[in-house]
């Protein structure tokens, strides 16, 4: 599976670099041209779906999607390598790159987990984003990660899917001990969890002030919304400090991570640590509706669904529609659904601009959604579309509070 990822992303970025064909001939016989992985100009295969790097200048900081459209930004470079991540903080966001890492799992005994760390400071604010990196198409170990629907249970909690908790850092035959009983084992990199909660509690001491939100798309929304989890699990001063310093969490297609005990758990948490928790989940998305909640397996969301159509509107909802994606009665509305966002893939930039001009792979993979609706879904261009062209009114209430007073069903135009 790597090889095949390496080839595929090899030709792509060959294919997309501004050289002719001579010119990348003569480069590689002289032994240069090809892009390396760890080059600042190397693009993943899901950065090729979204080239974009540049944030939107027309969302302020005091607007109420800002927040929404830096996170799915910053989900979406996380596919990228450090040095990638590193250049378009800096030079495009114009922010503070605070670190790329990889962080150990301990049953797949590698550092497979992956996140980096940037700061927005400014005169009216100073906000740590901590972004974890969701399933790369050719990375078996993130595949393992999200195929493993073991149960970890822990009493008074519920149950939650095993092999998120392990990429977060659940360690073998310890668990989640207390961060002042943890020991690092110095001969391989930190766990997720141990080693965020370092960084975040080193830069969140240099101001009082300073807040901090944790993102991701895909696999990396799993992680963002259980590392406050796993805090409320423990005791101290640092986690206190963590929670209290928690501004929101901010999901874009992500998985099912719990069952019924734990959403409601962690809801409970939410509105007790007032922890702001915005789970967006666009169109037929196939990833948001798995692992099923059903009798067999009972995996369940917790929280609200913001939930954006094929125009962005976004409805606030306890459950995305079709919340299981198989069903006879929805296929042909899907496939449908899937024929309109084709066409809107060759109109929008007419309609809006070169901004959201999508390229020949993400058409492509938009083709394929007329036999699979759902798969193109969850590509992150229609997530970044999303954040910044549905309504900010969504953001500016707290959707557990939502959700608690029943107002489930607002529908906001498009701006």
């Amino acid at each position: 599976m790597a090889a095949i990822g390496w080839v595929i992303e090899m030709c792509l970025n060959i294919f997309s670099s501004k050289q002719n064909m001579v010119g990348l001939l003569q480069n590689f016989l002289r032994g240069k041209g090809m892009p390396g992985k760890s080059s600042r100009t190397f693009v993943s295969f899901i950065g090729h779906l979204d080239k974009r790097v540049e944030l939107d200048r027309n969302i302020k900081f005091t607007d109420g999607n800002y927040n929404a459209a830096l996170c799915m930004m910053a989900s979406k470079i996380s596919y990228e390598n450090k040095f990638y991540i590193e250049t378009t903080v800096q030079n495009h966001w114009k922010m503070e790159f605070l670190g790329s890492y990889d962080f150990w799992n301990d049953y797949q005994e590698n550092a497979t987990t992956q996140a980096f760390v940037v700061r927005d400071r400014s005169d009216d604010h100073d906000t740590i984003v901590v972004a974890f990196r969701g399933t790369e198409p050719f990375d078996a170990d993130a595949w393992c990660s999200d195929f493993d629907i073991s149960w970890y249970q822990l009493e008074g909690v519920g149950r939650i899917h095993g092999g998120f908790m392990k990429a977060l850092g659940l360690q073998k035959n310890v668990g989640w001990p207390e961060p002042e009983e943890f020991k690092q084992d110095n001969s391989h990199p930190a766990l997720a969890y141990y080693g965020i909660r370092d960084i975040l509690k080193k830069h969140l001491l240099e101001n009082d002030k300073a807040r901090y939100i944790i993102t991701g798309h895909s696999l990396g929304g799993a992680l963002a919304i259980l590392f406050p989890a796993v805090l409320t699990f423990h005791n101290g001063k640092d986690s206190d400090l963590l929670l209290k310093r928690l501004e929101g969490v901010y999901t874009f297609g992500q998985p099912r991570v719990g069952d019924k005990d734990f959403g409601r758990y962690m809801e409970e948490k939410m509105i007790e640590h007032k922890i702001k928790y915005f789970r967006s989940v666009y169109g037929n998305d196939i990833v948001p509706r798995l692992p099923y909640d059903d009798k067999a397996l009972m995996f369940k969301h917790f929280g609200t669904c913001l939930y954006y159509n094929r125009q962005y509107e976004v409805q606030v909802l306890p459950e995305e529609p079709n919340k299981n994606y198989f069903s006879p009665m929805e296929a042909i509305p899907m496939m449908m659904n899937a024929f309109g966002e084709l066409i809107r893939s060759f109109a929008i930039p007419y309609r809006l601009g070169l901004d959201y001009k999508e390229g020949p792979l993400l058409k492509m993979f938009r083709l394929m959604g007329l036999v699979m609706p759902g798969a193109a879904a969850h590509c992150p261009q229609d997530y970044v579309n999303a954040t910044r062209l549905g309504s900010s009114h969504v953001f500016l209430s707290h959707p557990t509070i939502i959700y608690e007073n029943q107002m489930s069903k607002f529908k906001f135009p498009l701006n």
